[in-house]
């Protein structure tokens, strides 16, 4: 029998992703998203749900997700439930929580007005910002359709 176990998250950032690295080097990060949902009642009034979800992200995803992410910022991520399990030091009682563990990571909508830095150029609102002094990529190809040679078309 097959097993079944998968998250689609919307939503933005509830805090800043906090990074943190574990003894033999690999990245974990750690944040929260807020989901939103608006619906009317039966009388006509609207309301609004949110729903808090605590998300870890492993690797180069967490390394990502700290250098790009910040509070507020929408976000969509792909991934599985886990039920983290342990006791209260405090009290002795047996915890439980469930999170998100991400596995994959999508960036949406773009950097607000004003943090542009010097290395960007124009129109690149869109694409992640850079860190240090590398040196910026080649523009991206125009979005224009070309024709396709004739030895490209697969069928």
């Amino acid at each position: 029998m097959a097993s079944f176990n998968k998250v689609i998250l919307l939503g933005n950032l509830t805090r800043d992703p906090e990074v943190r690295y574990t003894p033999k080097g690999s990245a974990v990060c750690d944040l929260g998203v807020a989901g939103n949902r608006v619906y009317t009642t039966d009388g006509g009034e609207k309301r609004e749900e949110v729903t808090y979800v605590d998300v870890v992200l492993w690797t180069r995803l967490a390394e990502i997700a700290g250098e790009y992410l910040k509070k507020g910022r929408p976000v969509f991520i792909e991934g599985r439930l886990q039920m983290d399990t342990w006791d209260d030091k405090q009290s002795g009682q047996k915890r439980t929580k469930m999170r998100v563990v991400g596995e994959t990571m999508q960036l949406l909508g773009s950097r607000p007005s004003g943090a542009t830095t010097a290395s960007e150029e124009p129109g690149d609102e869109d694409r992640p910002a850079r860190s240090g002094g590398k040196p910026s990529a080649p523009p991206p190809k125009s979005a224009t359709p070309t024709e396709p040679d004739e030895d490209e078309i697969p069928f």
